[in-house]
């Protein structure tokens, strides 16, 4: 046993030598090729002859290997150490971060690696061991943080922005910590623990926190300074003309329905996200749901010279929601259909059973043959207040807030929204809810055709 723990000591130190002579030769591999190129650039010039040239060249050499040499002696306490620690050691530190959910990278006093878990590689992924941390990771701000770690002896905090491959944010907690001590002089040796918490999902919720206040208070702010205006052309030039007052009385009234409409958009979705883990459970006939809604939007078809064309299955189609919430989604598609595609003169609504990610899904399309949508815009349509054109949703009475509605509303269903266009042959939107297995109202949506 005896044996064998000198080997392996032996071979670890060895290993580790071997390391820092080649981490030497990385620091210094463009000195000897530049000193190369500028004596041969010298003797071809006649300079210098061939022989001094060599001489320098050797002389050069000589002195850079010396350097390595004693760099890797300056590591010599520090490496006898390790010799000693085994790979024994390695294997417990490995251990001990492996099952920690967070990136952790542990350093040597001197700033080279000595172990890290899977998750550290998402946060610099030319990490290796025996290396010193700045050559996988070239932020400033956690290196200047770990070599005050190391010199105050305390732990210290900072955070991290990384742009590629994708935009990340970081906290690194940077804690000395100190391996038991022990009777071997391996045991007492101070390392540094350097911890990454993904800071991410809680920057963007507050960058969409903001984004949203700017953007209600932007669509609140139009119509609000146009009641103000008018009401002062009112109160002023205009308070005789008859006519005058008849015309912007009409669009006063037109701002405070848009004003109306966004607040009911937002109350709605405030109240969806706050029950958004609570999954419906009330049986809801889909059949009966959309005629509601296809002969309710009946007035605004005729308005528009548009047909809504639905043939319902003969037998009720029966899925687990909030009635209330599923007429507002439906609504609000097909009432799009109705206004950005009523150049198509036709919007079709179709019921159908497909096999799902979780099983039997129903599947309801709501189809127009208008314009379409431009494939860029298609990945942002259900992002709040996103709008495919601008001037035109405003002049349809859109609030910018109907998709995602009723993206928020099928997310609480557990259900999906997909979305197809091709400019120039219309869109369709189709939502899929699942259903609920082994109910009455699943044994119903079985029996109904997909043709």
């Amino acid at each position: 046993m005896t044996f064998a723990q000198d080997d392996q000591g032996a071979w670890g130190q060895a290993r580790r030598q071997v390391a820092t002579i080649a981490a030497g030769l990385r620091r210094v591999r463009l000195v000897l090729p530049a000193a190369a190129i500028a004596l041969a650039t010298a003797v071809l010039a006649g300079e210098i002859r061939v022989v001094p040239a060599v001489i320098v060249f050797a002389a050069i050499t000589l002195g850079v290997l010396l350097d390595i040499r004693r760099a890797a002696a300056a590591r010599g306490a520090g490496a006898e150490v390790l010799g000693r620690r085994g790979d024994a050691d390695d294997l417990v530190v490995d251990a001990a971060i492996a099952g920690v959910p967070d990136p952790v990278i542990v350093l040597e006093r001197g700033g080279l690696v000595r172990a890290f878990n899977r998750r550290a590689v998402e946060v610099a992924p030319a990490l290796a061991t025996a290396r010193p941390l700045s050559f996988a990771l070239r932020h400033p701000g956690v290196l200047e943080a770990v070599r005050r770690a190391a010199e105050e002896g305390g732990t210290v905090r900072t955070e991290m922005f990384q742009r590629v491959p994708a935009e990340r944010w970081w906290e690194a907690v940077i804690a000395p910590v100190r391996l038991p001590a022990g009777p071997d002089p391996r045991n007492g040796e101070r390392l540094l623990l350097v911890a990454f918490h993904d800071l991410t999902p809680l920057r963007r919720s507050e960058q969409m926190r903001a984004d949203f206040i700017a953007n209600a208070s932007h669509e609140l702010r139009t119509p609000l300074a146009s009641l103000s205006g008018f009401i002062d052309t009112l109160q002023g030039p205009a308070r005789a003309d008859t006519a005058a007052r008849e015309k912007f009385l009409g669009i006063m009234r037109a701002q405070a329905s848009r004003m109306a409409r966004l607040i009911d958009d937002l109350l709605s979705l405030s109240r969806i996200e706050l029950k958004a883990h609570v999954r419906p459970e009330s049986p809801v006939d889909l059949v009966l749901l959309l005629r509601q809604v296809a002969d309710g939007l009946q007035p605004i078809a005729g308005e528009r010279g548009v047909a809504i064309a639905f043939d319902p299955p003969p037998e009720p189609v029966t899925v687990a929601g909030d009635r209330d919430e599923l007429l507002r989604a439906f609504e609000n598609l097909v009432e799009n259909a109705l206004k950005y595609g009523a150049s198509g003169g036709r919007v079709e609504l179709a019921i159908l059973r497909e096999p799902g990610l979780q099983g039997t899904e129903v599947a309801v399309s709501v189809r127009d043959y208008g314009p379409g949508i431009a494939p860029e815009h298609l990945p942002r349509l259900t992002e709040r207040f996103y709008r495919a054109d601008v001037a035109e949703s405003r002049a349809q009475g859109g609030t910018g807030l109907g998709l995602a509605l009723v993206k928020h509303i099928l997310q609480r269903h557990r259900g999906r929204l997909g979305i197809d266009s091709t400019p120039g042959a219309g869109a369709t939107f189709t939502v899929r809810l699942p259903i609920v297995t082994g109910s009455p109202s699943a044994t119903r949506i079985d029996g109904i055709s997909a043709s």
